[in-house]
């Protein structure tokens, strides 16, 4: 029997402006998009002010955009995400048959398939992740040679898990993968980046994953709303029979129920939250709060 998890999830992002903002445009990636493994059953957008306009459109990677604009005068943006959704467990006994991760890298280079093919696109350098041979090297220290993807990525995600310290001072969002790499520190952005760039120097396609993680509160202590927060880690292409297997070096573990999946990407600059441009406004003091509230 396929375990399933239900949750329902508020994100909510607030920016308190010293000055007025005469013009804010901005877009959303924060609505769950249904995939392997998950499914969204409702989402609500609220928007305080109240957007001139709105579009929802799927970006290039399919996930869900809101793109919005407010043209009044404002001191203030309140933007509140909820969404009920259900994550299922990949299924163990077909992760078995994956291929060895060496075979893996020539069937994507040559694109047996149409489904090999396409994820070859994830094996490039993008905006934040160089293809590096130092990047390669570490990762062939701890992959054994005609070892399974999936045995393979395991073994390094422990292993960066290990090696790196999970640090919030250490980086910052505009940190470079190579930085962190030197670091051995960060926080889950940064571990993803530097699996992601060991896998992809090696001819690995894989993507980063936004979505969010269920905590569980100290024993004998209430769970704390408004306390969790995003996270990130990666999914590994891992052959066209099985697909895309994601695991979390920041927790050492190959994702569950417990992780809730949102969007896919190259790296964080594909799929950011929440990003736009504002006019005016001085200095904005910002202010981000998640829940995920098991419903089971």
């Amino acid at each position: 029997m396929t375990q399933t998890a239900n949750y329902r999830i508020v994100h909510e992002t607030s920016y308190r402006y010293s000055e007025p903002v005469a013009l804010c445009q901005n877009q959303l990636r924060m609505r769950p998009r249904n995939q392997a493994h998950l499914v969204c059953h409702s989402c609500e957008v609220e928007i305080d002010p109240a957007p001139a306009s709105i579009d929802r459109h799927p970006d290039y990677y399919g996930n869900v955009v809101d793109s919005f604009a407010i043209e009044s005068l404002h001191q203030f943006l309140r933007v509140r995400v909820t969404s009920r959704v259900s994550v299922s467990a990949p299924d163990a006994e077909n992760l078995s048959r994956a291929p060895a991760w060496t075979d893996l890298i020539s069937t994507v280079r040559r694109g047996d398939s149409p489904v090999d093919w396409k994820a070859r696109e994830f094996v490039f350098a993008s905006q934040r992740i160089a293809l590096n041979q130092k990047f390669a090297d570490y990762a062939r220290q701890i992959m054994q040679p005609h070892v399974s993807i999936i045995d393979a990525v395991d073994a390094l995600t422990k292993h960066i898990h290990a090696d790196f310290r999970y640090d919030t001072q250490a980086t910052d969002v505009n940190t470079t993968t190579e930085d962190a790499f030197v670091l051995k520190a960060g926080v889950c952005q940064d571990f993803a980046h530097v699996q992601i760039a060991c896998l992809r120097s090696l001819g690995l396609p894989t993507r980063y994953i936004s979505g969010y993680l269920r905590t569980y509160p100290p024993e004998g202590k209430e769970r704390l709303v408004g306390s969790d927060e995003s996270h990130a880690w990666i999914s590994v292409y891992s052959g066209a029979e099985i697909g895309w297997v994601d695991f979390d070096p920041t927790n050492a573990v190959r994702t569950g129920t417990d992780h809730i999946p949102m969007c896919i990407g190259r790296d964080y600059d594909d799929i950011s939250p929440m990003r736009g441009i504002v006019m005016g406004g001085g200095k904005p003091l910002l202010r981000v709060s998640v829940d995920v509230l098991p419903l089971d």
